[in-house]
């Protein structure tokens, strides 16, 4: 059995850009993980979408050894959007290194990040990292963790990623601060699966923290939760691609070959454990993720539907908070109404489809989950515009409200509060988290609509607070509204995918707005067209985009002018004609959709 007083797992979590990615590079050089030569910025940022934005999607785990002591390192994404899989990466280790940028001091996400280690009971080492920067003020920072976490100043280490300077003494400090792993059930063998992909040539790839035991290769596996059965076809550790070891015990963190070719078979949250202990009580696993944004994905081509499908279903192994359920419409075809946790979530899932499937695909415009009661007192959960009943049908409908927390310099107070309040935000309470000059900085926080921070209240933050504010936000509850469902007609035809669910008392702007949209970026037909929004039937706001007129006369010269008539009333009866027979449809170019989502 490994000596586990030599084991340390432990995570970095910080707000987004905080240096969490960078911080690891160095302590993969200085441990030796990783040559010099096979180095190369945000290594463990395996996907190239990742690279390109400078953002850490996947969560990304790491044995390295150093100082006798074997060090699990598990790296977590900071964006709002994937804190889902920091809360499974807390899951998978007893210590957090709690990272702070010198110059932007604690943001949103380094607060929520922190309340979720707390939550899981995890030992805090509290890091400053960036102190290369010339903005950096170490000192000011260091107070607002004091203030934060109630401990002492020279209990905060200083480093920078970047350089390398402190990071030694902060892997010394996992080793001296950090909690060792210690079984709960010694007699038996349990793993939790804390994430999981498909690989082409392996199948399914579980990575997993053994909390009890030891899995070997060649082991009959069961998981507790599906009743799947397997086989180990390998089992390692992460250096930081696959290392065959052929084992894994008490405290370590690797993955497993399952030989599983259904992603169905093995969930996140679930736990592994041997064949002849399948009596085993499961580990604790994970609070399943509710999506709040949801939108339909349908393929470009009908002939790409069942790899639309697989790509799903990959997806789906490799992202625990993606829902999707099948979906028909009558305007684009069949596709799927699939749920996220946010719009950052979305347009990444999108862009991963494109890349690693090569699909081609229509998305329509995001909206939340409505509960609706109907008169007779049965009850909806509503997820598309299309899917709201008849006004005269409506009892009630609720949506989801979120709390708010918004971390702001205090100068930018103002501006931030009035934005919150146009966006129906309920102003709750303020607290200050440092004090004393002009850049003392609040956390705000509110309830809103969750609708309301769907599309640009994000962009209007950063706008407004010169780009110094960050946000968090978390589901709150489900609240009464005042909504009705906009419908867009574009040459007589209802459009489906562009119906929105907005407020009655911003349905007349809001319909202005999108006739407008309309007719700046459709492309002009042989034909005029007629733009309109309605609500229940009535048309509130109409617009015309005038025909293409092809130059029938071009070919007279001179002449008698009734010769030019008769082409152009010609001309007239073919329009006519063109629109009776249904050769008068408009197709929506793909663009118009963000078009309409950013407005």
């Amino acid at each position: 059995m490994a000596n586990l007083d030599k084991i340390r797992n432990f995570c970095i979590i910080a707000h987004i850009d905080h240096g969490k990615s960078t911080l690891a590079d160095r302590m993969l050089e200085i441990t030796g993980t990783v040559e010099s030569r096979q180095m190369k910025q945000q290594l463990l940022d395996g996907m190239d979408l990742e690279r390109e934005r400078g953002i850490t999607i996947k969560l990304q785990p790491v044995t390295m050894e150093y100082a006798g002591h074997q060090l699990n390192l598990i790296d977590t994404p900071g964006h709002v959007d994937f804190s889902y899989e920091v809360s499974r990466s807390l899951a998978a280790v007893e210590t957090a290194v709690l990272l702070v940028d010198a110059t932007q001091g604690i943001q949103a996400q380094t607060l929520a990040n922190l309340y979720l280690a707390l939550e899981q009971n995890l030992n805090i080492i509290p890091v400053i990292n960036k102190i290369d920067l010339p903005a950096a003020d170490v000192p000011k920072t260091k107070s607002e963790l004091v203030k934060l976490l109630g401990c002492h100043p020279e209990e905060i280490l200083s480093c920078s990623g970047k350089t390398g300077v402190g990071v030694a003494e902060v892997l010394r400090a996992v080793i001296s601060s950090g909690v060792a792993p210690r079984p709960a059930e010694p007699l038996t063998t349990r793993a939790l699966i804390f994430d999981s992909k498909y690989d082409e040539y392996k199948g399914v790839v579980a990575y997993i923290r053994i909390f009890d035991g030891t899995i070997k290769k060649g082991d009959k596996i069961k998981l507790l939760a599906t009743g799947a059965t397997s086989e180990v076809l390998d089992i390692g550790i992460f250096k930081p691609g696959y290392h065959s070891t052929n084992i894994l015990e008490t405290g370590g963190i690797g993955y497993v070959v399952t030989g599983f070719k259904r992603v169905d078979d093995c969930r996140v949250g679930d736990t592994m454990t041997i064949f002849s202990q399948s009596l085993a009580l499961p580990l604790a696993g994970y609070k399943e993720v509710k999506p709040m944004v949801f939108a339909g994905i349908f393929p470009s081509a009908d002939t790409d539907l069942q790899d639309l499908r697989e790509a799903l279903e990959k997806l789906k192994l490799n992202d625990a908070a993606l829902v999707y359920e099948p979906e028909q419409s009558d305007a684009i075809g069949v596709g799927f109404r699939c749920g996220f946790l946010g719009l950052l979530h979305l347009e990444i899932f999108q862009e991963r489809l494109r890349r690693e499937y090569n699909l081609s695909l229509l998305v329509t415009v995001p909206s939340v989950a409505y509960q609706v009661v109907l008169k007779g007192g049965e009850q909806l959960v509503v997820r598309t515009p299309q899917r709201l009943p008849e006004l005269n049908t409506l009892e009630s409908i609720s949506e989801p409200f979120v709390s708010l927390d918004v971390v702001t310099p205090q100068k930018y107070l103002g501006g931030i509060m009035s934005l919150t309040q146009e966006k129906r935000g309920v102003y709750k309470n303020t607290e200050y988290i440092s004090v004393g000059d002009d850049e003392s900085r609040a956390i705000l926080h509110y309830e809103i609509p969750m609708s309301a921070i769907l599309t640009d209240y994000y962009d209007k933050i950063k706008s407004v607070s010169a780009g110094y504010a960050s946000i968090n936000y978390e589901f709150l509850e489900y609240r009464l509204t005042d909504v009705v469902k906009l419908e867009v007609m574009v040459a007589e035809e209802v459009v489906e995918s562009l119906a929105t669910i907005v407020y009655r008392d911003e349905a007349y702007r809001q319909g202005r707005e999108i006739v407008e949209i309309l007719k700046k970026s459709l492309p002009r037909q042989m034909f005029a067209i007629k733009i309109q929004a309605a609500i229940g039937g009535k048309i509130i706001a109409a617009d015309r985009l005038s025909a293409l007129r092809k130059d029938v006369t071009a070919k007279l010269y001179g002449g008698d002018l009734t010769r030019k008539t008769k082409l152009l009333d010609k001309q007239k009866k073919g329009k006519k004609k063109m629109m009776s027979l249904g050769r008068g449809r408009v197709a929506i170019p793909p663009d118009t959709f963000i078009k309409i989502l950013k407005k």
